[in-house]
């Protein structure tokens, strides 16, 4: 029997990746632009292309490999769903700044709160 989760959602869905990362024979990089692309092709929303930009960045992709994806399944999937993904992509990327300031700030507010007590 499985254990009860607060986020089970989350949990499938990152157990799904794992067993997919495992069962996969795909380098790293081919790996995240592959999925970067299936992304892109069914006009998934920011939030799913947050999921990856950690891996995107650790991985060291340039911006330049994920407009090449881009411009790879354009005749594919056409304009607008590259036109939205480009979107999505950025949205993600300023979600992702927006949080690493917001964690800044509170450290640095932390650290200020701790020398002012002593």
């Amino acid at each position: 029997m499985a254990t009860r989760s607060d986020t089970p959602v989350l949990d499938t869905l990152a157990a799904m990746t794992v067993d997919s990362i495992e069962r996969c024979g795909l380098d790293e990089k081919t790996f995240l632009l592959t999925r970067l692309a299936a992304l892109a092709a069914m006009d998934a929303p920011a939030i799913s292309y947050l999921a990856h930009v950690d891996p995107v960045i650790k991985a060291d992709l340039t911006a330049e490999q994920l407009q090449d994806v881009l411009v790879a399944i354009a005749p594919v999937v056409g304009t607008a769903r590259v036109m939205s993904a480009a979107t999505h992509i950025t949205e993600a990327l300023g979600i992702t700044i927006a949080l690493a300031e917001a964690e800044a700030e509170a450290m640095a507010e932390t650290e200020a709160q701790s020398r002012s007590k002593t």
